[in-house]
C-alpha cells in the first residue's frame, strides 16, 4: 500500500504494474445513477476517453503475452446487464478498448422470459465484439461463496462452467466473486483455493481496492477498484493513481 502510494506520487510505473476496475450498470444519459454502483453514461465515457490516454486495456487472456507492457488495465463489469450492451459496447468501440463481463448464468436464464431484460441474453452475451469484451465466470446463483460449503461452491463453479459452454460461449477462467467474498478461515480458504486450482481457474478477484501486480502473489485474491457513481472525476484520477482515495 505504502510503495503504491509512493510510486503514484512520483509517477513511476513499471511492467509488474496492474490496474483493475470495477463497474457494475450504466444509466441513460439523462438519468441519474440509482445507486453507487451504476455509473451515467456521461461519467462512464469521460472516464473511458481518459483511460484511452493514458493506458492500454487488456483482456485477463493477455496477461502473460502483455507483461512487459506498462500503464495496462483490466476493466471489469459485473453481471452482464443489459444496459452494457446498449451503453458500453459502443463506448468500447469509440474508443478503441476492451473489458471483461463477468457472468452469473442463472441470474441471465431467470431474466430470459422479459423483453427486454434486466440482463444480456445468451445469445447477446455471445454477439459481444469479441475484440472488445471478454466473457468471464462470475457464479452461477450468485451466491456468497464465504456462506456455501465446498461441496455447494464446487456444483456452482461447475454450473457456471458449463452453462457457458452450453451455450457456445467462450470464456476465459477468471472468477469474480460475487460479492467480492470467498471463505477467509485458514482451513476453508485453503480448501476453496484448492478447488479453484482444481477447476483451471487462473485468477479469481476480490475487491480489496487497491492496485495490483502481475504475476499475482495470490492469483485467488487479486484486488479491483471500486469506481462508484459518487465519484468526481478528479477522484476517478486519483483512484487509478494510487489505488485508493484514503490511507
Amino acid at each position: 500500500m505504502i510503495l503504491n502510494f509512493i510510486k503514484g506520487i512520483f509517477g513511476i510505473s513499471s511492467p509488474s504494474d496492474l490496474r483493475i476496475l470495477m463497474y457494475h450498470q450504466v444509466s441513460p444519459e439523462k438519468n441519474e445513477a440509482r445507486n453507487e454502483l451504476d455509473i451515467s453514461v456521461i461519467k462512464l465515457e469521460e472516464q473511458l476517453k481518459y483511460i484511452s490516454q493514458n493506458f492500454e486495456t487488456i483482456f485477463f487472456k493477455e496477461l502473460e503475452a502483455k507483461r512487459e507492457v506498462k500503464k495496462k488495465l483490466i476493466i471489469t463489469f459485473d453481471d452482464g446487464y443489459y444496459n452494457n450492451l446498449v451503453y458500453l459496447v459502443p463506448l468500447l468501440k469509440k474508443y478503441k478498448l476492451k473489458a471483461s463481463i463477468g457472468i452469473p448464468t442463472k441470474l441471465i436464464e431467470k431474466d430470459l422470459e422479459k423483453i427486454p431484460g434486466l440482463y444480456m441474453s445468451f445469445d447477446q452475451i455471445k454477439s459481444l465484439p469479441e475484440e472488445h469484451v471478454e466473457i468471464v465466470l462470475h457464479s452461477h446463483n450468485h451466491h456468497n461463496y464465504a456462506e456455501m460449503s465446498l461441496a455447494d461452491a464446487e456444483r456452482d463453479i461447475d454450473e457456471n462452467i458449463t452453462t457457458l459452454e452450453k451455450h457456445h460461449i467462450p470464456f476465459s477462467r477468471v472468477l469474480v466473486y460475487p460479492y467480492g467474498k470467498f471463505p477467509k478461515k485458514d482451513v476453508q480458504k485453503k480448501m476453496f483455493f484448492k478447488l479453484l486450482e482444481k477447476k483451471g481457474i487462473f485468477a479469481a478477484l476480490r475487491i480489496g481496492n487497491n492496485l495490483t501486480s502481475f504475476p499475482w502473489k495470490n492469483k485467488y485474491e487479486v484486488k479491483r477498484i471500486n469506481i462508484e457513481s459518487s465519484d468526481s472525476f478528479a477522484t476517478f484520477r486519483k483512484k487509478l493513481r494510487f489505488g485508493k482515495i484514503k490511507f
